[in-house]
């Protein structure tokens, strides 16, 4: 089985359902309120160890009952958690209003994975024993850093989510292998609105990129291919939440699977549309064969 490693956060999202998201200085009333384990780092492990792979989660948890639950979580989609640290305090919590679009929009406290800015004693060795190391910017930089300095180290393959969206250190894209933003992070990395463009512009950092389109599909370019467009599945979408990160964990799986890429992205496609149809993070994530039932379809 493909093993992947994850150094990223876990935060328990607080989602409230609403018609239409409030402006500034609004009040709205809303429908529904779930609490439901997320984050961006625990989202793309529970999505690759559903998608079929052998997961490892680096990363911590505070010593309250968020933090107990979300090892829980982890550990009930199957991955490993014995580099998720507990730390003393609060656990990261994700705050989501989600509208009847299935748009979102989210603030998110660090809390605990403020406290993830080194690699602990064996996390090095962790991602060096994997096929791929997935990153993201919920943690400090300087871990991320050491995280894709370790995996080019010992030459294994980096996949960066640069979300939330913000200047990346030139350090930080020379062990990058590669991007996934999507088109707002693409954006804001380069300053220009249409996604081709800002592929070939994140080109010149990063030997592969790929940006998620939404319901478009995604955009894939990289430096000895020729581009591709995929489209993804026409679904109705309830909650949008977690999307990116089920099509990173996996596209993630499929490449490590050594499918080619054309055939990755759309099999990672078919698990994000599966996703979206669903409430929630890591509870919207799809298993294995539900993902090859919708890529068949």
């Amino acid at each position: 089985m493909t093993h992947i490693a994850v150094l990223g956060s876990t935060n328990m999202d607080l989602v409230a359902y609403v018609e239409k998201a409030p402006q500034r200085g609004e009040t709205v009333t809303g429908r529904e309120f779930r609490t439901i384990p997320g984050g961006k780092g625990a989202n793309q492990a529970i999505a690759a160890a559903r998608a079929g792979a052998t997961v490892s989660m680096i990363g911590a948890v505070g010593n309250d009952a968020y933090g107990t639950q979300l090892r829980s979580t982890l550990e009930h989609s199957g991955v490993d958690t014995d580099h998720l640290r507990t730390v003393e305090g609060p656990s990261g919590t994700a705050h989501i209003v989600v509208d009847d679009e299935g748009g979102n929009a989210i603030v998110v406290i660090p809390a605990a994975n403020g406290t993830v800015d080194h690699l602990a004693p064996g996390d090095e060795s962790l991602i060096a024993s994997a096929d791929a190391l997935l990153l993201q910017l919920e943690i400090p930089i300087a871990a991320v850093v050491a995280g894709a300095d370790a995996a080019r180290a010992h030459g294994v393959r980096t996949i960066l989510t640069p979300a939330p969206a913000q200047p990346l250190p030139i350090e930080l894209l020379t062990a990058t292998d590669l991007l996934i933003p999507n088109e707002h992070e693409a954006t804001t990395l380069t300053g220009r609105t249409d996604p081709h463009a800002a592929a070939l512009a994140l080109l010149e950092e990063v030997p592969e990129v790929v940006i998620t389109l939404g319901s478009a599909g995604s955009l894939y370019v990289a430096r000895d291919a020729d581009p591709l467009t995929v489209p993804a599945p026409q679904v109705s979408s309830i909650d949008s939440t977690g999307a990116g990160d089920t099509f990173v964990g996996a596209l993630a799986v499929a490449l490590g699977e050594g499918r080619p890429m054309r055939e990755s992205l759309r099999w990672a496609s078919a698990a994000a549309a599966i996703s979206v149809q669903r409430p929630g993070a890591s509870a919207s994530m799809p298993y294995r064969q539900e993902i090859d039932k919708q890529f068949t379809a």
